[in-house]
């Protein structure tokens, strides 16, 4: 029953979503599983990951990082429960490995499942449920080459299937299934000096989830992949042989067009352009498609913040902030985190505070995440 009234209350939300969308143009898309950040530490700095130092993790965020990975392979682990304060099987999972093959080039592979839990389903109160558990996963490998002795680029292959189907729903609704590629890019200065410490820069980005629409079945509705532009820098600031903080800023933009009525019939449905623009088309109009104009662009780019002390190279303390206008969703948290390395083992957690009127899902969540280091390593400094 519990279940029940759970299942209840997120569509009532969801409608009341939907309003709320139709009244702010908040852009949605399919899968948006792919966008929870996976692994503790980037957890830790607010969502960051597309500039920082090369680790086991880079996968969701910047395969070219991993052309300047330390160590020779890696394999990362993570846990992160979802909706954590309403129920106990919700959760995203993670596994990552990587391989430098070279100086110069290494490859990476990862598999994300996110399981939406048990549901029950039942005409009547007293009638024997019928129980599906709904879930997506994502399974991708990439290929990363340092152009110069200072910049990587990479390119990642996806494949996605999304099996949110419910069995006494369309009988001819099936899992979705689709295909996506990433493009990134990573810069890492050499150490300059300065004149009480040492420094480098890092830059990167990355175009992700670049796919064809998800659809259902034949005449349901597609939905656009949360199809993504990262953008971030950071420094280092290193203040001698055991100590060092590193800062840095990064933004977000989704690629899909803005929902808007477009034939003026008063409301926003799969009748106006913007939801019959090809995957392709609607990346470039996303620049300037939003009804108010500039303005309004520009409330749709996500920004963080985010700060990382290391001591020694074995502990680890994070802290970020993350914000999103008010009309395109409102997403605003702080966060907070930790890391440990022992040898080649790695552990990381992070802590999410809510800072808006929206509660995130993760609110009061605590994401794991483990790390193993192996091989020989690479003298990058």
């Amino acid at each position: 029953m519990k279940k029940l009234l759970l299942l209840i209350l997120i569509c009532l939300l969801a409608a009341e979503g939907s309003a709320q969308e139709e009244q702010n143009r908040v852009i949605t898309t399919g899968v948006p599983f792919m966008l929870i950040a996976a692994d503790a530490r980037a957890a830790g700095m607010a969502d960051m990951g597309v500039w920082t130092s090369s680790d086991a993790f880079a996968q969701q965020w910047n395969p070219a990082k991993y052309a300047f990975a330390i160590s020779k392979q890696g394999v990362g682990v993570t846990y992160t429960p979802y909706l954590s304060q309403l129920v106990n099987d919700i959760f995203l999972g993670n596994i990552t490995y990587y391989n430098r093959i070279n100086e110069r080039s290494a490859v990476g592979t990862s598999f994300r499942y996110f399981s939406n839990g048990e549901i029950e389903l039942r005409e009547t109160a007293d009638q024997e449920p019928l129980r599906v558990r709904p879930n997506e996963l994502a399974f991708d490998v990439s290929y990363s080459l340092r152009l110069s002795e200072r910049f990587a680029m990479a390119v990642a292959g996806r494949y996605i299937r999304s099996d949110l189907r419910l069995q006494t729903g369309n009988e001819d609704a099936n899992a979705a299934n689709t295909f996506a590629v990433d493009i990134a890019g990573y810069y890492q200065s050499e150490e300059i000096a300065y004149d009480s410490f040492d420094g480098r820069w890092r830059l990167g980005f990355n175009v992700s989830n670049i796919g064809p629409k998800l659809s259902y079945d034949e005449t349901g509705q597609e939905n656009n992949l949360p199809t993504n532009m990262a953008l971030g820098g950071g420094f280092d600031f290193i203040l001698d042989e055991y100590n060092k903080v590193t800062v840095g800023l990064e933004v977000n933009k989704l690629l899909v067009p803005t929902p808007s009525d477009s034939n003026e019939d008063g409301t926003i449905n799969r009748e106006d352009d913007f939801y019959n623009e090809s995957f392709v088309s609607g990346i470039f109009s996303s620049f300037g498609d939003a009804p108010d104009g500039f303005s309004e662009e520009l409330k749709e780019f996500t920004w963080a913040l985010g700060a990382e002390y290391t001591y020694q190279d074995s502990f680890a303390f994070r802290a970020g902030y993350f914000n999103e206008s008010d009309e395109k969703g409102s997403r605003k948290f702080a966060s907070i985190g930790a890391g440990f390395k022992y040898t080649s083992i790695g552990i990381d957690l992070s802590y999410l505070f809510s800072t808006s009127a929206v509660i995130s899902p993760l609110e009061g969540t605590l994401r794991f995440g483990l790390t193993f280091n192996f091989g020989d390593e690479y003298d990058e400094y």
